[in-house]
């Protein structure tokens, strides 16, 4: 018996529910337009990662960074955004890209945001300074206050109070897997329900795809792609994406002549832990700066030492080049209640449930339950009172690669004496990142001071056993800046544009070989808001 295939039609069709698809659907309703939504997940998948990010966005010229007296201008932001990604010569697009958002994230992203009622926390953060490469010159870390759970109830919410909220339908647990042309232009899509395989097919005069990257549903394809000058991809590499980011529309759009780029350009993070009930899936640590991050055989990374807050990219290269590919970091429980955190809404339980006294007192006081539910939860932690106890356990997690323990003891004396004889003689490169860390008052709350590793007043000793956390995909579908998709040629796909992630979040790859942090939201919201107003002024 045939199965009966469902029909859909309406003017946008919007492959993907996450923010990038939200933010087009709603500007979209706005002009009067009907569109459909095809969402591969369920009800509660809406909103894709970005519901589950910590909701962080690099912004520009914004009411907090006035407040602070932080002096920012988008041509400040554009010069350290070209040398951080360091584009070729060939990447012109990505460049206009980045020009377009560090010049319009206050008025297509921020005011945008606001104007839904997502609320932003006063002091803003200032990740990815840099290390070999300088990054961000001042602080454009906007944390939105309830993490990505609350901006994308805030959105979604907005979504479904619009006066046209009438011209939206959204249909869950629909996987498309194919485009459908006439005369050479995208006129719909069709594919299959997730749970029974009935086909359907969809009608529409374009089609956008807002699908996510390829670093989540399919490990498969992040390793085909890895960077070459990186070697071979780690034995162990996790998950810390979305489930649904397969690449599966990348491949389609390139069976229609689409161009796919830098897909070996991907933004993994260096501290992620096995999450403790998905399989595969990983927790991306936001790895202490008072640490030792020492490889498989306890010896210290470097030199420069690594550290977290720096350079994102950085970190996993040199990883990488390490015994094992991944690496241990080796604190106590004083740094690890100040300064641990997780990347993300699922933990970070006061910001994302905005307990304003709780998260003032874990910031003041160290984020004590944090700690112990990790410790309690992850196989990668490992707690001892000594380090020769702290050792045997690590050996005992880690079979394949066994930690020295006159190695690690040299390390961990050499960082204790240099504490010892106090900030005015400090030659570390990390300790003296630390002292420059300090000098600004969104860092100053989240470190010690100074804070030994073998210090009885301290214990217990933690080791965290960290691997490499695929996250986002800094390429993708090459588009224009209008986000129609272009083919090998440089010719637009009539009827199809890409957005978000797919699209490398804008050109195909406006970060280049690193991002400036928060710019993956931000770059969700421009390509969508931008599709809109294409559309809205005919293609």
């Amino acid at each position: 018996m045939t199965m009966q295939n469902e029909k859909y039609q309406a003017d946008i069709i919007i492959i993907g529910g996450g923010l990038a698809g939200i933010a087009a659907a709603s500007d979209l309703l706005e002009i009067g337009k009907k569109v459909l939504i095809l969402e591969r997940g369920q009800p509660i998948d809406f909103g894709g990662l970005a519901k589950e990010s910590f909701g962080g966005i690099m912004m520009v010229g914004t009411p907090q960074q006035k407040k602070s007296a932080i002096k920012d201008t988008p041509e400040l932001a554009l010069a350290d955004w070209l040398r951080y990604a360091e584009f070729d010569e060939n990447d012109i697009l990505p460049r206009k890209w980045a020009h377009t958002y560090v010049h319009t994230s206050k008025e297509v992203i921020y005011d945008w945001l606001t104007q839904r009622a997502v609320k932003f926390m006063p002091v803003v953060n200032w990740p990815e300074r840099g290390m070999q490469q300088r990054g961000n010159s001042v602080p454009r870390w906007h944390i939105t206050w309830g993490t990505g759970h609350a901006l994308m109830e805030n959105v979604v919410g907005y979504l479904n109070a619009q006066a046209k909220r009438g011209n939206l339908r959204i249909h869950f647990g629909h996987c498309v897997n194919a485009f459908t042309q006439t005369n050479g232009s995208v006129v719909g899509c069709s594919g299959v329900l997730e749970e029974g395989g009935t086909p359907f097919a969809a009608k529409a005069e374009i089609v956008i795809v807002a699908a996510g990257g390829i670093c989540g549903g399919n490990l498969k394809k992040v390793r085909e792609h890895w960077f070459s000058d990186w070697g071979e991809p780690p034995k162990v590499l996790l998950n810390g994406a979305h489930r649904f980011a397969d690449g599966l529309l990348h491949d389609r759009v390139q069976s229609l002549g689409g161009k796919i780029t830098h897909l070996d350009k991907q933004w993994h993070y260096a501290a992620g832990i096995h999450h403790p009930t998905r399989e595969n899936h990983g927790l991306s640590l936001v790895p202490p700066r008072s640490a030792l991050w020492l490889n498989a055989n306890g010896k210290r990374i470097g030199p420069p030492p690594l550290q977290g807050y720096t350079d994102t990219r950085y970190l996993v290269e040199q990883i990488c080049k390490q015994p094992g590919k991944f690496s241990w970091q080796v604190l106590n429980w004083k740094i690890a209640i100040k300064e641990l955190a997780v990347s993300g809404s699922e933990y970070m339980e006061a910001f994302r449930y905005k307990k304003k006294l709780r998260m003032i007192l874990d910031i003041l006081l160290g984020n004590k339950r944090l700690v112990k539910r990790l410790m309690n939860e992850s196989q990668d932690f490992v707690v001892a009172d000594s380090v020769a106890g702290l050792v045997s356990k690590m050996n005992d997690l880690e079979t394949e690669h066994k930690v020295d323990i006159a190695q690690i003891q040299a390390e961990i004396q050499r960082y204790d004496d240099e504490i010892a004889r106090g900030p005015e003689v400090f030659e570390d490169e990390q300790l003296k990142r630390l002292v420059e860390f300090r000098r600004y008052r969104g860092d100053r709350l989240r470190l010690c001071n100074f804070q030994k590793i073998n210090d009885e007043k301290a214990m217990p000793l933690i080791a965290i056993r960290e691997h490499i956390l695929s996250r986002k995909s800094l390429g993708g579908i090459q588009t224009d800046l209008q986000c129609r998709v272009l083919d090998k040629q440089g010719e637009p796909i009539p009827g199809l544009l890409a957005i978000g992630e797919a699209a490398g979040f804008g050109g195909g790859g406006i970060h280049g070989l690193r991002s400036l942090e928060g710019t993956f939201l931000g770059g969700c919201i421009l390509t969508g808001r931008m599709a809109a107003r294409v559309i809205d002024r005919g293609l």
